[in-house]
């Protein structure tokens, strides 16, 4: 008797094991490894690097620094809401990657936090921006300020703009001169230290996204 309770005991031991890692399996955060990371257009820098200070607003007025990047991800878009595709494109693709990740409660101890910059700070008011960043996330930031205060923090994280000025031909007779904002598609990653941690190239997609930062903070 005491042995079939024995076998039976062992039986069900390795049946628990065997659902448990089953379960582990099923729910654990999926990782990409460094070559299919940059394989998908996602580059990660050998040593994070420190940001020095800049000041910049979000769309309530508050002041966006430094210390607004730590404890979380943050993943920074550079662009303007008059942008007519990139932009808006690539903000979408963030915001659906960040809504599955908070659909699903995957960002707990290190949230994300979608921010996008105005690299057009003549014409993106706070209340513009603010409604633009909404639209793709209920939680995600516009941010602006001085041209010197963005260029403080787009030097650091190889990005640049630029105003150009529209062709006459494009521009309405009797208006003011038209221009659009050249700048660089990167979607810069800042890691909870508030450390540029790496960008992720154009053309931006939701899953690659999302696999990112589940790597990045599972990892770190």
């Amino acid at each position: 008797m005491a042995t079939i309770r024995s076998t039976v005991l062992l039986c069900l031991g390795f049946i628990t094991i065997v659902v448990a890692m089953f379960v582990i399996s099923v729910t654990r955060t999926p990782q990409l490894s460094e070559q299919e990371l940059r394989a998908a257009g996602v580059f990660v820098l050998p040593q994070p690097r420190a940001l020095a200070e800049f000041q910049l607003q979000d769309q309530f007025g508050e002041n966006f620094a430094l210390e607004n990047l730590e404890n979380k991800w943050t993943f920074i878009f550079f662009g303007f809401t008059n942008c007519p595709d990139i932009c808006p494109t690539s903000m979408a693709e963030l915001g659906r990657a960040e809504r599955a990740l908070h659909n699903a409660g995957d960002m707990a101890e290190q949230p994300l936090q979608g921010v996008l910059v105005s690299v057009d700070p003549d014409h993106d008011t706070p209340d513009r921006l603010g409604k633009y960043a909404e639209a793709f996330s209920p939680r995600f930031l516009g941010v602006s300020g001085q041209r010197e205060s963005l260029v403080a923090l787009t030097q650091q994280v190889n990005v640049a703009f630029a105003k150009v000025p529209m062709p006459i031909s494009q521009q309405a007779p009797d208006s003011a001169p038209g221009y659009t904002v050249d700048h660089t598609g990167n979607l810069v990653i800042i890691n909870p230290r508030g450390h540029y941690h790496g960008f992720i190239k154009l053309p931006h997609k939701s899953e690659t996204i999302r696999l990112t930062y589940q790597t990045l903070a599972a990892q770190f």
